[in-house]
């Protein structure tokens, strides 16, 4: 199995802390960024699989980082978190592209069944999107050897035709 990368951006420290020991302690790859400039500049150079986002950041608003994440890498899972639960909250994060919302103080078991949850939906969409590109390759295929079937019947015709006068 490949190891997921899942990246965790939120400015307390300990928090941070907490969450990558949980995180790697189930064999999950964790990078930590404290703000959302440094979640953006990682995400750019690395892919991961999902990502847990603050909404409150001290150089942007969680939401913009999710619309800037959900923009850029649309296969990412986005869980959003938070210390100030409201529904608006909620409502415009998953509107913009979250795929959870979670309120702080986090419940390690409600988080580590999300984490995997979400993670189990990407690899079934994955999986999903490589049916149809390996049913459209096979059609295309098919396609192709019946057009090379034609060409071939048509020169044989033609040479025969060719031949006869």
């Amino acid at each position: 199995m490949v190891e997921k990368r899942i990246i965790i951006v939120d400015d307390d420290k300990q928090l941070l802390k907490s969450l990558r020991s949980l995180l790697s302690s189930e064999g999950y790859h964790v990078e930590v960024a404290e703000n959302g400039k440094e979640a953006i500049r990682k995400a750019k150079n690395k892919f991961y699989n999902l990502a847990l986002l603050d909404i409150r950041l001290p150089d942007m608003k969680g939401t913009k980082l999710l619309i800037d994440m959900d923009g850029n890498y649309p296969k990412m899972k986005k869980i959003v978190v938070t210390g100030y639960p409201d529904l608006d909250n909620a409502v415009e994060s998953l509107n913009l592209g979250a795929d959870a919302y979670i309120i702080k103080p986090v419940k390690p078991n409600e988080l580590l069944e999300l984490v995997a949850e979400k993670l189990k939906e990407q690899e079934k969409a994955e999986k999903m999107a490589e049916e149809k590109v390996e049913k459209w390759i096979k059609t295309r295929a098919k396609k192709f050897e019946e057009k090379q079937e034609k060409k071939e019947r048509e020169n044989e015709k033609n040479h025969q035709s060719n031949t006869s006068k």
